[in-house]
Parts: structure tokens; C-alpha cells; sequence
């Protein structure tokens, strides 16, 4: 999947500062990658010699979790 989808935003928030509209928040992308990080290391299945790796994978759970909410 192209990095391109992003799911918009995950948590944006108006704010009361007069040159900003929100603040605008991780991408729900991220925030999916972030929570299956968050997965891996709680279950000891974290490659701490290869985190790269790892972090791929982690986004590319988001992109699946992405493409499952198209459906």
C-alpha cells in the first residue's frame, strides 16, 4: 500500500491560538503503527538488533488496518 493513505488525522484539536485553526495530530496511520509497536514489545517479539525491520512491519499492520476499514 502507498504510504500516501493515511487515514487523516487520529486526534486533531481546535486550539484558542488566533493563527491556528487545530492542532492537527499524528496520522491514523501512525497512530495504528504505534499501537502495533506497542504489541510486539509487550509480547517479547521486538528485534532490538534489527528495529527497522520491525518498525516495517509495524506499518505495514497500519496499512492492513487502513485497507480493512476501506472495505
Amino acid at each position: 500500500m502507498s504510504n500516501t493513505n493515511t487515514g487523516g488525522r487520529a486526534f486533531p484539536a481546535p486550539t484558542t491560538k488566533p493563527l491556528e485553526n487545530y492542532y492537527p495530530g499524528m496520522t491514523l496511520r501512525d497512530y495504528f503503527a504505534a499501537k502495533a509497536m506497542q504489541a510486539l514489545m509487550t509480547a517479547g517479539y521486538w528485534n532490538w538488533k534489527e528495529p527497522k525491520e520491525d518498525s516495517d512491519r509495524c506499518y505495514a499492520m497500519a496499512d492492513a488496518m487502513l485497507k480493512a476499514r476501506e472495505a
